[in-house]
Formats: C-alpha cells, structure tokens, sequence
C-alpha cells in the first residue's frame, strides 16, 4: 500500500471512532471556554494579566488532557483490541503504518494547535484586552501552535513503546494534567522536572522569564521538539522490532 493509501485508511479509522474524533474537538472547546470564562471573572483583577501567557492558554492545562488522550489512541487502541495485527496485514511494512499515523496526529494536532492558540487570544482579546504588537506574542503564538502536534506525537511514542492502552491512559493523562506540575512544585525535584517536556513547552509561551528555569523561552521550546523526536524514535523501534 502507498502512503497515501494508509494516510486515507487512517482518517477512516479516526472519523469512524468516536472516541478519536471527540477527543481534539472537546480540547478547543475546553481550552478556549475555559480560558474566556477565566478571564472575563478576572477582568477587573491584573493577576492574570501580568503575564499575558498564562492567561491566554489558562485553559489549555485542561483541554491538553483530550489531546493527549488523541496520542494515545491513535495506536493504544489498536494494542488494546488486537487490531494491530489486521493493520499490519494490510500494511505489512511497519514503519510505513507507523509514520501514516504520526503523521495524521501531527496534522490534527496542529489543527488544534491554530484552534485553540487563535480562539484564546480573541477570547482575552475580548476580556483583559491583548496587544498582538507586544514584545514576546509572536513566539507566545508560535509555542501555542506548536506545543499540540508535539504533544501528540510525545504521547504516540510513549503508547506505541508501552503497547497497552490502559498502561498509556493511567500514567499519560494524568501526569500531563497534574503530575508534572506537583514535580515542578517540588523544590528538591524542581531542577529536573523543568526539563520534561511539557514543562519546558510550556514555558515557551510564557511572557515572563522564571529566575527558577536554567534556559529561555525559545529553548524551552526545542527541548520539547528533542523529546518528540526521541520518544517517537523509540515507539518506531518498538513497534518494528517487537512481535505483536
């Protein structure tokens, strides 16, 4: 099968699952209501606006949750049901099944990426006022917009290195939706934790530089690029060189 025939076989599997085809819609509509409805309460109050970064992807720390979830059902769930093995029937060539996924998450994520990224910043538009000219928004936008795909990605690697959907579920979504954040709390812990990558990614779209974080802004964001290529390598490996 060509590429464009896996990719094709993909989206079909994606747009008839409704659990894969929910879950970066219900991002969005999490990160950019959230976001709004936090920032109209806050309109009178300047703590979210001293940096403008934080208040911008305020709901982004819940609607990463769902698209991290995407990552992990785009292969978890086909380990889990043991339709891998039907897909590798038909695509006998794993690497090529393997690169057509990442490649329809990394498209769906950078949908969601443009979303939320662009929904946001009218939503504090809207409510605190945002001045788009200011020094800093353009790499805020950009790190906005690249952190989904990558997001994705990080947590398809991972899924397809553990290979079981219930092992990817129970540690993926709730690290990213609390766990790095307690490690980062953690005075002892917190010179390491800056390095993993949603912390690092995260910091990328934050206006104001954190005298507690040992690079800047822009390297928080390769830091996260360093990881996705990793993680996605050694899922690559796993699934080509493992029987399943």
């Amino acid at each position: 099968m060509t590429t464009t025939l896996v990719l094709r076989s993909e989206w079909t599997k994606l747009t008839t699952l409704v659990s894969q085809w929910s879950a970066p819609l219900l991002s969005v509509v999490l990160s950019v209501g959230i976001t709004f409805l936090v920032n109209v309460n806050y309109s009178d109050d300047g703590s979210l606006t001293e940096d403008k970064g934080v208040g911008i992807f305020y709901g982004f720390n819940f609607g990463q949750v769902p698209l991290a979830c995407l990552g992990i059902l785009l292969i978890g769930q086909e380990f889990n049901s043991g339709t891998i093995r039907a897909s590798l029937t038909a695509v006998p060539h794993r690497g090529r099944l393997y690169a057509a996924k990442a490649l329809l998450g990394a498209g769906l994520g950078l949908l969601v990426g443009l979303l939320t990224t662009g929904g946001s910043m009218l939503a504090v538009a809207g409510t605190t006022g945002l001045d788009l000219s200011a020094p800093g928004m353009l790499r805020t936008a950009v790190a906005g917009v690249l952190y989904c795909p990558m997001l994705v990605l990080i947590c398809f690697g991972i899924t397809a290195c553990f290979r079981n959907l219930s092992a990817a579920l129970g540690l993926l979504t709730p690290l990213v939706f609390f766990g790095t954040t307690a490690l980062a709390a953690i005075p002892g812990v917190r010179v390491v934790a800056q390095y993993l990558p949603d912390r690092a990614g995260q910091y990328a779209w934050k206006q104001q530089p954190d005298p507690h974080i040992a690079f800047g802004h822009w390297t928080g964001l390769l830091l996260m690029a360093a990881w996705t290529v990793l993680l996605l390598w050694l899922g690559h490996r796993s699934l080509t060189r493992k029987d399943v």
